[in-house]
């Protein structure tokens, strides 16, 4: 059951992407689950619950990984000097073909929740394998640790290695008929099931008309990959020469958005065709802009997508992104739009550090409703953070800490978190009672 509390610190959270908000030494109500605001000065309403006390530690919203790839963790870090589809063939296939052994995946994915939980994403969107067992597994993981998560079996039915390519369309759809009516079984509490085509390539028309049924059947959400290569876009013209464009191939089968809550990882080289029908149909871009530059596929137009209003989050790409920290790809997202803007197109402005850190947590958690925020109603994640080994000599604000820590925290820094209103990491803190100070709203505190 989750809980009602009260956590007490120094909360920053966004309310907009263009401002991040900052309230010192205030409170943040969870209850039942379900943020109820930040206050300077508690209202008299919450005066007695339980309140956990973090003096000078910074509280933020869970953050949220909008695309990786559970399955490729053990290998982070090889193959960096690779482009994609050499990548693909040399590194990830064949370590996804031992996710048919249940020995192997269940060593593998306990080393990938346990690393997730201890860092400060509380929500992600997955990528397994096309093995049944093996995705179940990792839900039961996830689920099992209380983080929020959709997470996918894979379709493939071509152009992959043999061990890991299911045998044609009938096949994969049957699987994932199988998968899904197991996940039903299971009952699982914070994981849901995600369609997974992996991308147009390993996909054949007969597979995604399939998908397509299975979408309407179970209502499902889907995640995939668009326009991070050239040379795998040109691959896509070759395989689907009635498309418009790579979007197109997705979209002539109802898999593109609009009634199906879809994501998209990279989008770095959408044409204004593609851009344009991303907006129209709602489509989620996840921004990865670590596994872009390790594997040359080049820096996503992120200002653009964001001055049109697409909704775009951020992804860590593991394995292509080295790193599961979604501080690093917040920094990693800055870093990257500067190269752009420097090196490529000076009318895109950078990012600034207010409009990563939304990516990395509203605009994200948008995908899974109304998450990544502490206003009122929004879905109750948060993250304890204490960065007093970040040591400085002069005085700094609150926001210039938080900065420091995309930078160069790591899971030292994680002192609680909380997903869904349950606290899922961090020592169990005793609690006292929220009676000292009563009255006012955040509102009084100062935006920054």
């Amino acid at each position: 059951m989750q809980d009602t509390f009260v956590l007490k610190g120094n909360i920053c959270f966004s309310a907009d992407r263009d401002h991040l908000s900052v309230f010192e030494d205030s409170f943040v109500v969870c209850e039942k689950g379900i943020c109820r605001g930040v206050f300077s000065r508690l209202p008299e309403k919450y005066r007695g619950l339980p309140c956990r006390e973090y003096p000078d530690r910074i509280i933020i919203p869970g953050l949220v990984d909008l695309h990786t790839h559970a399955p490729q963790n053990g290998f982070r870090g090889l193959g960096m000097d690779r482009e994609l589809l050499e990548w693909l063939n040399a590194y990830t296939f064949p370590e996804e073909s031992r996710y048919s052994d249940p020995e192997y995946a269940g060593r593998a994915y306990r080393i990938f929740v346990e690393e997730l939980q201890k860092g400060a994403t509380t929500r992600a969107v997955i990528f397994a394998t096309a093995h049944v067992g093996a995705t179940l597994l990792l839900m039961e993981l996830l689920d099992e640790a209380g983080l929020c998560a959709y997470v996918g079996k894979v379709n493939m039915d071509r152009n992959c290695a043999p061990e890991i390519c299911e045998a044609g369309a009938g096949e994969s759809a049957k699987e994932t008929r199988r998968w899904l009516d197991l996940c039903a079984q299971r009952g699982f509490r914070t994981v849901r099931p995600i369609l997974t085509p992996r991308f147009i390539p390993a996909c054949s028309d007969e597979l995604m008309r399939e998908l397509s049924k299975i979408q309407r059947e179970y209502g499902l959400p889907l995640q995939s990959h668009l326009s991070e290569n050239r040379r795998e876009i040109a691959w896509v013209r070759e395989l689907c020469p009635d498309a418009r464009f790579y979007a197109d191939a997705y979209d002539r089968y109802g898999l593109f958005g609009g009634d199906v809550p879809t994501v998209m990882a990279h989008c770095v080289h959408s044409t204004d065709e593609e851009t344009k029908l991303l907006r129209k149909r709602g489509v989620f871009v996840a921004h990865c802009p670590q596994s872009n530059a390790a594997l040359a596929s080049g820096i996503a137009p992120v200002r653009r997508y964001l001055d049109m209003g697409i909704k775009v989050g951020l992804g860590t790409d593991v394995a292509a992104g080295f790193s599961l920290s979604v501080f690093r790809a917040m920094a990693d997202a800055v870093q990257c739009s500067k190269l752009r803007w420097s090196l490529a197109d000076d009318s895109l402005s950078p990012l600034t550090m207010a409009e990563a850190f939304y990516l990395a947590t509203k605009g994200g958690g948008e995908f899974f409703g109304k998450t990544g925020s502490f206003e009122d109603g929004y879905e109750f994640d948060a993250v304890v953070l204490d960065d007093a080994n970040l040591r400085h000599p002069q005085k700094l604000t609150v926001q210039e800490r938080l900065e420091r820590l995309v930078y160069l925290s790591d899971d030292r820094n994680v002192e609680a978190k909380y997903a869904a209103g349950r606290q899922v990491a961090g020592k169990k803190q005793a609690a006292g009672c929220c009676s000292d100070r009563a009255g006012a709203p955040a509102a009084e505190a100062v935006r920054k």
